[in-house]
């Protein structure tokens, strides 16, 4: 099983920055593929970046590429999503997931959610 707490997330300007962190209670983070996902509201969940077991390998959506940056630290078991020149449109509650495999679509474990809120 594996747990995964999120943190960061809030409310932010148009044009500003954030960055979320999630953190894996494993042994084995190396084990995972890591990713962000996002749910605007009134709207379907939606893949936002991803990053390969080693973070060699990243992959982002066509919305945030250029913006956004996914990271993972092995020796924090900890993922990273920096946020920058935000849009309003960007505004969802952010989900950091696990994945066996290098996937957009199939993830295996869920953190809790954190809000971000970016106000014009």
């Amino acid at each position: 099983q594996v747990q995964l707490v999120q943190s960061g997330g809030g409310v932010v300007q148009a044009g500003g920055s954030l960055r979320l962190s999630c953190t894996a209670s494993v042994r084995t983070f190396s084990n995972y593929a890591m990713a962000w996902l996002r749910q605007p509201p009134g709207k379907e969940r939606e893949f936002v970046a991803l990053i390969s077991r080693g973070g060699g390998s990243t992959d982002y959506a066509e919305s945030v590429k250029g913006r956004f940056t996914i990271s993972r630290d092995g020796a924090k078991n900890t993922v990273y999503l920096q946020m920058s020149s935000l849009k309003p449109e960007d505004t969802a509650v952010y989900y950091c997931a696990a994945a066996r495999t290098y996937s957009r679509t199939s993830y295996d474990y869920w953190g809790q959610g954190t809000q971000v809120t970016v106000s014009s």
